[in-house]
């Protein structure tokens, strides 16, 4: 028992070290090294820097959003299931185990997982590039209108005016869960957007 106790202590220093020293992406990364990736766990906070959240909490499922530098994590749980979604850079450390989705954030593409239990994940992003004049009128709409939603404003970069945005709405059901998320990267003159479902069966009841 001592030497299983000193092992498990030895692993939670080793960890604890690892997390320390991980490169921790605290800029805005350019549009060519985003990432959207898919984990059935939910990853460690340290991971990535957070500057918006929102707890969610329902009688079949629980969630947390966070708008982190990079983009989003969402971790959604339900009947024992962890979904953890995460739009980010490529260079972020990131785990490897449990990774479900793992796609370079390009073009639009639609994905989805089948999970245990008849609990189902979709997802749709896309990543697209626009014309100035147009950017901005999309920038100030997001920043400047009333949201129900979690909205940070990202401090300017020394090329342009105005910062980046990150915009999260999430709309909830008894048994899903519907995320719409946009980011800004105004040295690219690119928006990010992502709408996803985390849905529970139809019959599903609490408990």
């Amino acid at each position: 028992m001592r030497q299983l106790f000193c092992e498990s202590c030895r692993l939670g220093i080793l960890y604890s070290f690892v997390l320390r020293n991980s490169i921790v992406l605290s800029v805005r990364p350019k549009v060519a090294e985003l990432a959207f990736q898919v984990f059935s766990r939910s990853l460690h906070p340290e991971l990535y820097t957070n500057h918006k959240s929102r707890r969610i909490e329902r009688t079949n499922y629980e969630a947390q959003v966070d708008i982190t530098n990079c983009g989003h994590v969402i971790t959604w749980n339900g009947a024992g299931v962890t979904i953890c979604e995460v739009a980010t850079s490529a260079h972020q450390p990131l785990p490897k185990r449990r990774c479900l989705l793992a796609k370079s954030l390009k073009g639009s593409r639609t994905e989805r997982a089948q999970c245990r239990d008849g609990i189902e994940y979709r997802t749709h992003f896309q990543l697209e590039s626009v014309e100035p004049d147009l950017f901005w009128m999309v920038q100030q709409q997001l920043g400047e209108g009333p949201t129900e939603g979690l909205l940070h404003t990202f401090d300017a970069s020394g090329r342009m005016a105005l910062g980046a945005l990150s915009y999260v709405n999430v709309e909830t059901r008894q048994n899903s869960m519907l995320v719409q998320a946009i980011h800004t990267f105004p040295d690219d003159y690119a928006i990010v957007k992502v709408e996803s479902l985390f849905s529970l069966p139809a019959d599903k009841k609490a408990g």
